[in-house]
């Protein structure tokens, strides 16, 4: 009998069911990927069609996008670096990944700004034909969420510093960490997608 007390009390415990907020944030993420799925056809769909000025190989600057774009990869690794200092209850190196990576989303979203701005010199435009209407709603879509993505973290350093979030199992804090991972690889799909296939 003791063997099989042995055996019984070396059993793991069973892990815990995820938080409401983690379970919320993978409902959203799946919905937000089959819209990102549905804007990704229509571009390709389109691409080519009724083009009245530049189309992709033209107007779009491969290289300088792929600069900002590094950055916004390199953020995925960064807020994993910091979730595993968190679980080794290192506060201060937690804080020091995650405003690194705060500061990686930025400099990609001033990337797509520029981007922008400098695609609406060359009279790239939402309206200017089919060609942009689909690349401006699809790359400035996924910038909405960057932005948003931004926010969250913002908002997770100040929650950890003022004693909200102690412990990396936290349900917030772990939907953002989810949440900042699907922006990144949104952003391979577009990338590779958009950007490398007008190289084609």
């Amino acid at each position: 009998m003791s063997s099989v007390r042995g055996v019984s009390a070396a059993r793991p415990e069973p892990r815990a069911a995820p938080s409401p907020a983690v379970l919320g944030m993978l409902v959203f993420i799946s919905s937000e990927a089959t819209f990102f799925l549905f804007l990704l056809i229509s571009y390709i769909s389109y691409r080519n069609e009724n083009l009245q000025g530049p189309d992709a190989s033209q107007a779009l600057d491969v290289g300088r996008t792929a600069i900002f774009s590094v950055c916004l990869f390199v953020s995925s690794a960064t807020i994993a670096l910091a979730a595993a200092r968190f679980r080794r209850r290192d506060g201060r190196g937690f804080e020091l990944w995650l405003a690194l990576t705060i500061l990686l989303g930025l400099v990609f979203l001033l990337g797509q700004v520029w981007e922008f701005h400098d695609l609406g010199a060359k009279n790239v435009t939402l309206s200017r034909n089919l060609f942009g209407s689909t690349f401006f709603t699809l790359t400035g879509f996924h910038g909405l969420h960057v932005a948003i993505g931004l926010v969250l973290l913002g908002l997770a350093l100040a929650l950890h510093r003022s004693g909200d979030i102690d412990t990396a199992e936290n349900g917030a804090w772990r939907s953002i960490e989810y949440y900042w991972h699907f922006v990144d690889a949104v952003w391979v799909v577009i990338f590779s997608a958009v950007y490398l296939w007008s190289l084609a």
